[in-house]
């Protein structure tokens, strides 16, 4: 039994105490926010999606956000500021969004989202305390450009071994007739699936307490205590806290806890927005992505929740109005039984994704540190690849051979 510290409290950190109490090791987690709080593993799409194969950094991203950019509602956006963290970002993503890097990224992200979803239904059990849905996700698709590259999409990952159809209107209003979709067709993903991140962190949570985990909420990381190559135990305002192996699952924050031990993790935040109608006109029964307006639509019980948007602001989360209109605009083309004024009282939420510039995230130990794991940089994958990140960091710190390859997905990899 190892004691292990991860410095984290949203989903990825939790996942990683989870499966870690479950192995019997003994876990403390620090979270920087109160245990009221309303992260971005909070108040995001709650999708579990193996169909997401191709990475952030892929071949005509970089065109489509410089198009994106200057346009305040569009689904994507930076802030005009002088940042070198962002510039260096920027110029790796370009760097990364080559058709070679989407080839040998496909089969590593394939096969998280695989392990990731079985794992998901162990957890749910028979009780699905965090309401799995398992019926699939629909690709939606206004224009036949969109539609066509989707299907082109939909091919590669049968080749991968994941099922996906391509429908016209018609079909997908019959898999889904509850609602009227404005669409040209779709493309089903019948492995997605999607629950409720709410109920999925206290159910992780509640797992931790009965294992005799420790959750510790309100308390920031200054520093650490090195022994060599060692870290002896981490600073906080209220004390010191020692343990065997140390885990950094800071989200878009982990950068900066990183930085304290002279270690660069490239991350920009990427803020997401949503909003969740609790007693929507309609409501469908699948999960959606809107293509052209890079909009997710999830239903979460009787509640129906719809996000989007990525907007490079550093770690700001103040609420920009203009993106709320992008996300509103995106939700009322799609689904025109939807109007404006059904969004009037509904208070907008955002978050911050930790984005890596590659779009692959970083799982594993650094070369500096001895007893140091690193899990974040999942982006918008977070939510859908905590198990598996979990599994993985257990494996690790119990110096097992990882279900995954890791070889890609090294906090170390850009020096």
């Amino acid at each position: 039994m190892k004691n292990i510290l991860i410095i984290g409290g949203g989903v990825i950190g939790l996942s990683v105490a989870e499966a870690s109490a479950a192995a019997g090791h003994e876990v403390t987690v620090l979270e920087r926010q109160p245990e009221e709080r309303d992260g971005c593993s909070y108040g995001n799409a709650g999708m579990v999606v193996p169909s997401h194969f191709i990475p952030l950094a892929a071949p005509g991203m970089v065109a489509l956000g410089l198009k994106w950019m200057w346009n305040p509602e569009s689904p994507f956006y930076i802030q005009p500021r002088l940042s070198w963290d962002l510039l260096t970002w920027g110029v790796r993503f370009w760097r990364s969004a080559t058709a070679a890097h989407v080839a040998k990224a496909k089969s590593i992200l394939r096969d998280l989202g695989f392990a990731s979803r079985a794992r998901f239904d162990e957890l749910a059990g028979d009780a699905n305390e965090f309401g799995l849905v398992r019926r699939g996700l629909l690709m939606l698709c206004k224009e036949q450009k969109s539609l066509d590259e989707e299907a082109h999409i939909a091919e590669q990952a049968r080749e991968l071994g994941i099922p996906a159809e391509v429908h016209d209107a018609a079909g997908t209003a019959a898999l889904d007739p509850g609602v009227r979709m404005n669409i040209c067709g779709s493309v089903y993903f019948p492995r997605d699936a999607h629950l409720s991140p709410g109920l999925f962190m206290q159910f992780l949570q509640q797992q931790i307490r009965a294992r005799n985990g420790r959750l510790v909420f309100g308390v920031e990381v200054t520093g650490f205590v090195r022994n060599g190559k060692q870290i002896a135990a981490v600073k906080t305002p209220h004390g010191e806290y020692s343990a065997d192996e140390i885990v950094i699952a800071g989200g878009s924050w982990s950068p900066l806890v990183a930085r304290e031990l002279g270690l660069k993790i490239p991350l920009q935040p990427g803020k997401g927005y949503s909003l969740t109608l609790p007693n929507p006109k309609r409501l469908p029964q699948l999960c959606s992505l809107c293509c052209e307006a890079r909009l997710a639509v999830t239903p979460m019980g009787s509640s129906l929740r719809f996000g989007g948007t990525m907007e490079m602001s550093g770690l700001n989360e103040t609420i920009n109005a203009r993106r709320v209109m992008g996300v509103i605009r995106g939700a009322t083309t799609f689904f025109p039984e939807f109007t404006a004024e059904d969004f009037a009282e509904i208070k907008p939420w955002c978050g911050l994704r930790p984005c890596s510039p590659d779009g692959l995230p970083y799982i594993g130990r650094t070369a500096r540190l001895q007893n140091l794991v690193v899990a974040t940089g999942h982006a918008m994958m977070g939510l859908s690849l905590a198990p598996v990140t979990g599994q993985l960091v257990r494996q690790i710190v119990d110096g097992e051979r990882p279900c995954v390859d890791l070889a890609f997905l090294s906090p170390d990899r850009f020096g």
